[in-house]
């Protein structure tokens, strides 16, 4: 991998909001080609448990990814990382 898609590890530091350095995290995800387009992401409960955080900031991070455009929810289905 080159730099601009190496995976930086995930480290909330200071006053950055904890959902939002998640939401960056997985972005970067997706950015690094790790997730790709049409991909599942896991359970919201697995991903809290993956990134060591609560529940609700998981919630939340996936609220902060539907505004930025990078994933879309569908009831009953799943969360997926968009086309875009």
């Amino acid at each position: 991998m080159t730099d601009e898609t190496e995976i930086p590890a995930f480290a909330p530091k200071g006053p950055q909001l904890v959902y939002v350095a998640v939401a960056d995290h997985i972005a970067a995800r997706v950015k690094a080609g790790e997730l790709r387009p049409g991909m599942q992401l896991p359970p919201e409960r697995e991903l809290a448990e993956e990134y060591g955080v609560a529940y609700m900031t998981i919630r939340r991070a996936n609220k902060e990814l539907r505004e930025r455009g990078l994933i879309v929810t569908v009831h009953g289905k799943g969360t997926f990382i968009t086309e875009s």
